[in-house]
């Protein structure tokens, strides 16, 4: 570990800075405990399938094509940027074999651009059994997709050995469904949180921010250290946010004030409440944010230097959980601290569902197979070389990640971990389709000043109904 943080001190010129900002979830940890695969495959198989059907010998084989989408190798590999060197996905492929001796794992790896595209493509023609589906709603609807609830009965698949509403996250309703069920299971989890700068709070004599602050709270204390810092002289902001996801940020501060983006989930069920009276409010209070943020927060600029021990800014609304990679890489995990998004009080949930599922292709030639495989990517086994070998882009989202002692090390885990469980389940279905896009572009209007709240929310609702008419 030493090793490791001697590395990256020589990194931290400005280009690098800005590279590793750049690609906030890119900058590995540390590999300490990483993964082999003789250390926990045992206690993996039963925690896995819920019975002993992963032993030697027993259990479907035979041939198993795996899609996964994301920066994966299937051999071990060294960033070009960080120099850490992580495992490849061989690691996951030797060990289910191992607990299924007469199967063949395959890799169909690939990057992100045009990922739905291909992958209706593959599962159209039947060229994989298992599919990492982060957006499988359409594929849902479309029939191309297995239901799983049929798998999970048949094992008796214990479904709360995952963080809560993790597997509710990723409902979805097909062609002959009533209400949304069971399609794919998580395997990568994803949040965003609300993050902020302990030495900042301190310079202005600010009491730090609350597990679960109001989005008055934050507003509150941005004020306080929006100005020149009492001990630095430096010119300080109080917030910032991602302005290109602003409606995201809106939606939830709306959450938190009882409202809700809607109700139904396929198109022609799906009721909108885009210009209810919380959204208004809510969007209203994100403009008088502004007053608190730096110049170019609606293009994502100002904030380069948050999370380095160069940062003038407080707080930040809405980071994603690769931070704790950023701040591990720059040495300032003393620095900073998260806080839980806003949070309906009704529901308990709160904040966008983010991540990605593993799902079974209905024109899978080893079904059998490839539920196993799904089961296998919720073990302990499985989680953890996703933890250790691919933690930039994935956290775990199993209970029993809260145990490991390379998460309790990081006391930011605490709060990622209580995020993703509370995150909004089912996730929201208008972002499949042309409302999450309308709903955007009105909210950065109110937020450039060209419409009120009510006039761009209302502009919001009627284009999106008309949308949702037209499907």
């Amino acid at each position: 570990m030493f090793m490791f943080k001697k590395k990256f001190q020589a990194l931290r010129s400005p280009l690098m800075l800005l590279l590793l900002l750049s690609f906030l979830l890119s900058a590995c940890s540390g590999k300490e405990g990483g993964v082999s695969s003789s250390d926990s495959n045992g206690q993996a198989a039963t925690a896995a399938s819920g019975t002993a059907a992963g032993a030697a010998g027993e259990g479907p084989s035979g041939k198993l094509k795996v899609q996964m989408i994301g920066d994966f190798a299937t051999e071990q590999k060294t960033d070009a940027i960080t120099g850490i060197t992580s495992k490849g996905v061989n690691v996951l492929k030797e060990e289910f074999e191992r607990m299924y001796p007469g199967a063949e794992v395959e890799f169909v790896l690939m990057g992100w651009d045009n990922y739905n595209e291909k992958t209706q493509t593959m599962l159209q023609s039947g060229a994989a059994d298992v599919y990492q589906v982060p957006g499988l709603a359409t594929f849902v609807e479309q029939g191309l997709l297995e239901p799983l609830q049929p798998y999970i009965d048949k094992d008796s698949f214990d479904t709360s050995i995952y963080l809560n509403g993790q597997v509710d996250g990723w409902r979805a309703m097909g062609p002959e469904d009533q209400q949304p069920e069971i399609y794919s299971l998580p395997y990568i989890g994803d949040a965003r949180l609300i993050v902020y700068d302990k030495q900042l709070f301190d310079d202005w004599g600010v009491e730090y921010l609350s597990e679960k602050p109001s989005i008055e709270e934050v507003l509150e204390k941005a004020a306080k250290m929006t100005g020149k810092n009492p001990k630095t002289g430096e010119q300080n902001y109080g917030l910032t946010y991602n302005g290109t996801d602003a409606a995201d940020t809106v939606m939830n501060i709306s959450e938190s004030k009882g409202g809700q983006w809607g109700t139904g989930f396929l198109w022609k069920d799906m009721s909108l409440e885009f210009n209810s009276d919380t959204m208004i409010e809510a969007a209203e209070l994100l403009k008088e944010a502004n007053q608190y943020a730096p110049e170019g927060v609606l293009v994502n600029q100002g904030s380069e230097n948050f999370l380095t021990d160069k940062n003038n800014i407080a707080i930040h609304l809405r980071a994603a959980p690769g931070f704790i990679n950023i701040i591990e890489t720059f040495g300032t995990q003393d620095r900073y601290q998260a806080a839980l998004l806003f949070t309906n009080p009704e529901l308990g949930m709160g904040g966008m569902f983010a991540g990605s599922p593993f799902a079974i292709g209905q024109n899978s030639k080893n079904k059998d197979l490839a539920w196993e495989w799904l089961k296998f990517s919720s073990s302990e086994f499985f989680q953890k070389y996703m933890w250790e070998e691919q933690r930039s882009q994935s956290m775990p989202v199993i209970k029993a990640a809260a145990d490991w002692d390379s998460v309790k090390a990081l006391p930011q885990m605490d709060i990622i971990l209580k995020q993703m469980s509370q995150l909004w389940a089912p996730r929201y279905p208008y972002r499949s389709g042309q409302p999450r896009y309308i709903l955007s572009e009105n909210v950065q209007r109110i937020l450039l000043g060209e419409l009120t709240a009510k006039e761009a929310l209302q502009r919001a609702q009627s284009e999106s109904e008309s949308w949702l008419k037209s499907q």
